[in-house]
């Protein structure tokens, strides 16, 4: 009984003290960082052994670490904000034409089979008295393709975000991507792509100003 007591009373010691070191956020998130980090390689672990595999093996001794690693790298996207990527880069400008960034290289993880699909984002935006900074739409490319997703939805999420951010007259966004989960294991067909696409305002519309800007992504 007194050995339980002991045992409870140094816990709670050391959770008060690791708590007055956590004073100031990072420390308590590089701790919560490292505990997330231990759990997943754990968890990597357990699923090569259930695979027969020989984890204490020189090729796979630090592997459960370094996918954890990566996972978190994969994910980073649930740990960013449209605002902190935006982060003041709205202007205002009196252009009232369309805006078009094509061919940004995006990779993400299908949440099905949490196995790759990546290709190419087109994004494009009618002004409305305000513009971005042209590198921050890859930035929110960026922010919802490192998470668990399906395309339609992050075709979506890409299109609101910006139209919620600039409040443009309208917005098009165009996702191509080839899915691995169709690839390596299904159907296994090579050379199949998906295209998605998200008409907000007037994109939707105006079918003249659709078409200019899918015309406008066929041409090199």
């Amino acid at each position: 009984m007194m050995s339980e007591v002991i045992e409870e009373y140094s816990n709670m010691y050391i959770d008060g003290q690791h708590k007055g070191l956590c004073k100031e956020g990072k420390d308590c998130d590089h701790s919560a960082n490292a505990d997330r980090v231990s759990q997943m390689e754990k968890s990597y672990k357990n699923i090569l052994t259930e695979l027969g595999e020989d984890v204490n093996r020189e090729g796979l001794l630090r592997t459960p670490l370094r996918a954890a690693k990566a996972m978190q790298f994969l994910t980073k996207g649930y740990n960013e904000s449209i605002k902190e990527i935006l982060n003041g880069a709205i202007f205002d400008e009196n252009h009232e034409e369309v805006v078009i960034v094509k061919d940004i290289e995006m990779f993400s993880l299908c949440e099905h089979h949490l196995v790759p699909f990546f290709g190419k984002a087109h994004i494009a935006y009618l002004p409305n008295k305000k513009v971005v900074g042209l590198s921050k739409l890859a930035r929110i490319v960026e922010v919802y393709s490192r998470r668990f997703q399906v395309q339609e939805r992050l075709t979506k999420q890409i299109a609101s975000a910006i139209s919620e951010a600039l409040e443009p007259a309208g917005v098009a966004v165009v996702i191509e991507a080839v899915h691995m989960c169709m690839v390596m294991r299904g159907v296994q067909k090579m050379n199949a792509s998906t295209v998605t696409s998200v008409m907000l305002g007037s994109f939707n519309e105006d079918q003249d100003l659709r078409k200019e800007f899918l015309s406008l992504l066929k041409k090199n």
